[in-house]
């Protein structure tokens, strides 16, 4: 990546405003296509709370479902609830991405950020 390609950084935080962030593992347990959204996935996931939870996620393009089911991932457990074409995500997968998003001339390429090693559902990231 080129200085050109860099993307643009964000505000300055607070270590508290970060620690207000809940990061956790989870697991996914269902992955198939969004009914509503081209490039979204709908993921049932495991946070070891031992309640359900979807999440929707802009990575279709980039993952086939059967390929993520049983995959760990790093969540954003405390975002609040919102709907998305339709279908409620209580929470946000990270992933990295070495191209702007939005940018059409780019060729972008994401990357789900995964633990190194296996470790339970509703493990603290931090």
């Amino acid at each position: 990546m080129t200085d050109a390609q860099a993307p643009a950084t964000k505000p300055e935080i607070t270590f508290e405003d970060f620690a207000k962030v809940d990061l956790r593992v989870a697991r996914v347990v269902e992955a198939e296509p969004h009914p509503n959204a081209d490039r979204l996935l709908r993921l049932q996931i495991d946070d070891g709370s031992g309640e359900p939870r979807q999440i929707c996620a802009g990575v279709r393009e980039y993952y086939e479902p059967g390929d993520l089911v049983g995959k760990l991932i790093v969540i954003v457990a405390n975002l609040a609830p919102r709907k998305i074409r339709g279908e409620e995500s209580r929470g946000m997968l990270l992933a990295a991405s070495d191209a702007a998003k939005g940018d059409p001339d780019a060729e972008r390429n994401v990357v789900l950020v995964t633990p190194m090693s296996d470790i339970a559902p509703g493990s603290a990231v931090s």
